[in-house]
């Protein structure tokens, strides 16, 4: 038996089907979204814009977080297959419009709110595809495969960028031949999905609408407490991982590490970390723990000490390198807990044909941490000296952590109570 029948595909059209799914969800964002971190400022010279200008943009992209409980609608009426291609071939219409025109700011603003709408379906239809793609088990490895094949797709098109620029020397024609590129990226993406997805139509008695099953499967996963104990848990999970960027500043800020060697680790920690522990959580959760959410549990757990003893460590400049293990130990636990972060919906007991509903109710969660992380991390390094900051700042990191455990415990718990009553059931059904 191959890696991939343990994971649990039967056949290379699933597999296929798994990848071209996990690709979608990488390649729609890789010529615009994916470049903020590494070419931020090439970005803003190819459209023309300040960085008030694209704060609004990316402010816009985000607005998904607002519809992503009504995108469950959606999720459920409509098949992953159909919301795909859709939203690939919007986004493709889309970019050739400012590649070839070169819109000015109010046309961008549209197309960065079509872009926000857009996604709210098409994210939470991704991660549902890597549910139905992937079997009835096994969802952990799944879910670590969609973090790290994502992960490293982005590192690996963004290097070959760096290495064109680094051998031909022209930086802006490069960068706008690399945006054309992985623009038409997206027509063989469409094709892979038309070709290997199948439809997942919901299932509705004859005489009944489609509209009014997809709103009652959305209303009933609303009223699930399994799939709000699984949300919370991976709201803490990406809430936590919004601290760990703040990792390379706090060397900084405190230790007085250099430009370079802050580059150099943050590359590792924030970067190369999340490759590995995407596979490795998924690993864990399916062959040793049995579950996602367990290891979501084990996973919270590290995290909530690494961030203790770095709390606990003294900040004098022998303890450097004891602070920077610690901290690629925090890296590796919350990118184990990331790398499987919606998982846990996938295991909350979510009837099959309501499970886009479910994702889309997990990404509304799992995300919401963005609108107060990120200003509250930045309030505070303003307004306190940098060692009490990054203090208060691991310290919430390491609350939001217990909150995690203590939810995925709960959640672990009415699982088992859950499955107790379906045995026992079965037990019944069987003597009868």
């Amino acid at each position: 038996m191959n890696l991939f029948e343990k994971i649990g595909f039967t056949s290379r059209n699933q597999l296929f089907g798994f990848f071209s799914v996990v690709m979608s969800g990488q390649i729609i964002y890789s010529a615009f979204e994916a470049f903020k971190g590494t070419f931020y400022n090439l970005l803003l010279e190819v459209l023309k814009i300040d960085n008030t200008q694209m704060g609004i943009l990316f402010t816009l992209i985000g607005s998904a977080m607002f519809f992503y409980i009504p995108a469950g609608w959606v999720n459920n009426r409509f098949s992953v297959k159909s919301i795909l291609i859709t939203s690939l071939s919007i986004r493709f219409l889309s970019m050739m419009a400012i590649i070839f025109l070169e819109p000015g700011f109010s046309v961008l603003v549209v197309i960065a709110g079509i872009w926000g709408l857009v996604d709210a379906a098409f994210w939470p239809a991704v991660v549902n595809g890597v549910t139905l793609m992937s079997g009835d088990r096994n969802k952990g490895m799944a879910f670590g495969l969609l973090e790290s094949v994502r992960r490293a797709a982005e590192m690996s098109m963004n290097a070959v960028i760096v290495g064109i620029m680094a051998l031909v020397g022209g930086s802006i024609l490069v960068f706008q031949g690399a945006i054309v590129f992985y623009t038409l990226l997206i027509l063989p993406m469409i094709f892979c999905v038309w070709k290997f997805v199948p439809d997942n139509h919901m299932e509705i008695k004859q005489g009944e609408s489609k509209n009014k099953e997809a709103l009652k499967g959305l209303i009933h996963v609303l009223k699930m407490p399994t799939v709000w104990l699984a949300a919370i848990t991976s709201l803490t999970v990406y809430w936590i991982y919004i601290t760990l960027i703040y990792t390379v500043p706090y060397l900084q800020a405190v230790f007085g590490l250099s430009t370079a060697q802050a580059a150099i680790f943050g590359i590792i920690n924030t970067g190369a970390m999340g490759v590995v522990a995407g596979l490795v959580a998924g690993s864990i959760a399916d062959f040793i723990f049995k579950s996602s959410i367990k290891m979501m549990f084990f996973a919270l757990g590290l995290t909530a000490v690494c961030l203790g003893v770095t709390i606990a460590l003294p900040k004098s400049e022998g303890m450097l390198m004891m602070n920077m293990v610690l901290l690629m130990c925090f890296s590796f636990s919350i990118f184990l807990a990331k790398g499987i972060i919606l998982a846990p919906v996938a295991e909350a007991g979510v009837p099959k044909d309501y499970s886009g509903s479910a994702m889309s109710v997990g990404s509304f969660a799992a995300y919401a941490s963005v609108f107060w992380a990120y200003a509250l991390n930045g309030w505070i390094i303003d307004s306190y000296p940098a060692v009490q900051a990054y203090q208060m700042i691991f310290g919430i990191g390491l609350t939001v952590a217990v909150v995690g455990m203590v939810c995925s415990l709960i959640l672990i718990s009415l699982k088992k109570k859950n499955s107790g009553g379906d045995n026992e059931k079965r037990m019944v059904e069987s003597e009868a």
